[in-house]
């Protein structure tokens, strides 16, 4: 972050808080950090910009402690812009990103890290593709449990050429089923 949020709320916060920086090298390269420095058995993620509803965790906890074979669980959120949460931009969107987000350790440990493609954007993409290439379950519950500001200047914000890092993530997708056909290599 940019601002002085972080050391404001570590300030007031009633729980021990350890602050983790690094120069900026994307969103993918900070959420690996965050992940490798948790002991939990459980890592649930939160983009600066995005809020989470009162519930989320606590639905998101007992969905996974009903299905043991799910490795993660995502919900839907709905998108807000001039910091108006209560003015939705559209309507709700399944929310495969890193704010609507709950996983298990050892999923987190096997998938490896969140490489940020070219551009910014996709990155999620790539990462739970290479979940489920690996075999590993990942549920979406039908609930709004995250709100995802848009903003300008923002990654979600707009359509321009770092979009070119979903094309790199498609790409490297379909390298690594060719690579694992029978028969290839």
């Amino acid at each position: 972050s940019t601002t002085t949020t972080a050391s404001a709320a570590i300030a007031i916060a009633d729980i021990p808080v350890r602050l983790l920086r690094q120069d900026n090298a994307g969103p993918g390269s900070a959420t690996t950090r965050g992940m490798a420095a948790l002991s939990t058995p459980f890592i649930a993620t939160l983009d600066a910009d995005d809020l989470w509803l009162p519930t989320k965790i606590e639905l998101q906890l007992a969905h996974l402690e009903r299905s043991p074979r799910t490795a993660g669980v995502f919900a839907h959120a709905r998108n807000f812009r001039q910091d108006r949460p209560d003015l939705p931009e559209a309507g709700t969107t399944p929310g495969w990103f890193r704010t609507t987000m709950v996983i298990r350790r050892e999923v987190a440990e096997a998938v490896g890290p969140i490489v940020d493609p070219p551009g910014g954007r996709g990155e999620m993409i790539d990462w739970i593709a290479r979940a489920r290439e690996a075999g590993f379950v990942l549920d979406m519950l039908d609930e709004v449990l995250a709100l995802r500001r848009i903003r300008p200047g923002s990654l979600s914000y707009g359509r321009d050429a770092r979009d070119r890092g979903y094309l790199e993530v498609v790409r490297a997708a379909m390298l690594r089923r060719a690579q694992n056909r029978p028969g290839s290599g």
